[in-house]
């Protein structure tokens, strides 16, 4: 028996087998939940993600296309989920954007507005739009758990960071707001602060050529967070064993966030 026997969500943001996403998606499925995934438009990106999902094991996965800029896209998705599914006792929000030409250090201070405000739409606003369509379905099965990926940039300076770092704390501050009006419906929502993992969102982050060796020194257990980490942390919000943690930012980095120097 797994302690997600039962239970049924939605994942958004499974790129390929390296994402936090995807180790969630594991997690769960691992634990006897029924998984279903959005993917970008495009057939390559279907591909890309079916590929990804399979590897899983889960054959013939759910999949729906969606540009989370889009309110039209959000509407469509979430609908068809509805159309399918019954219930949503989880919610997955692993997505973020920012100009790849801004994420280098040195360039913060001449972020032009329009990269400004879309890494905020897409890596904040977007949770909160999540959130709304998904909360009666919710509601109707008696609470669920609404979980975001973020990362210890939100919090403090990290170099090339930059615009993202600012998107995230707004995810952090958009969740706990969120936990706030839902709790009366039992829905809970918080952020898991991931960290550092080489992925294909991260490689985009200039300056992260040797954070991995600089975390392997100054992390207490001495060793770098793996995907399977964040994954079961994923996984035990998304059950019962959480019912009371809400509004948390959860820190699955080795103990990193702690360090001073």
């Amino acid at each position: 028996m797994g302690m997600l026997d039962g239970k049924t969500g939605l994942i958004v943001g499974v790129a390929n087998d390296r994402s936090y996403a995807w180790h969630i998606a594991q997690a769960m499925h691992e634990q006897g939940a029924t998984v279903a995934f959005t993917h970008l438009p495009g057939d390559k990106n279907e591909r890309r993600t079916r590929r990804a999902v399979e590897k899983l094991g889960i054959a013939e996965p759910w999949l729906v296309p969606l540009d989370a800029s889009s309110d039209d896209d959000l509407d469509a998705a979430f609908a068809r989920y509805q159309d399918d599914f019954d219930r949503m006792d989880f919610l997955v929000h692993s997505i973020a954007f920012a100009d790849r030409d801004c994420l280098q250090p040195g360039r913060f201070t001449g972020t032009p507005r329009e990269a400004y405000l879309s890494a905020i739409d897409i890596s904040a606003y977007t949770l909160a739009a999540m959130a709304d369509r998904s909360r009666e379905l919710m509601a109707s099965g008696g609470g669920g758990s609404i979980m975001a990926m973020s990362y210890y940039g939100a919090e403090k300076v990290v170099p090339g960071y930059n615009i993202m770092g600012v998107a995230k704390a707004a995810l952090e501050c958009t969740a706990r707001y969120l936990a706030s009006e839902l709790g009366k419906q039992g829905i809970r929502v918080n952020t898991i602060s991931g960290g550092f993992l080489r992925t294909l969102a991260s490689s985009a982050v200039g300056g992260t050529d040797t954070m991995a060796e600089h975390n392997l020194e100054r992390a207490p257990l001495r060793r770098n967070v793996e995907g399977a980490d964040v994954g079961g942390t994923a996984a035990w919000l998304a059950s019962d064993l959480s019912r009371g943690v809400t509004g948390e930012t959860i820190y699955v980095d080795c103990g990193v966030n702690i360090i001073g120097l």
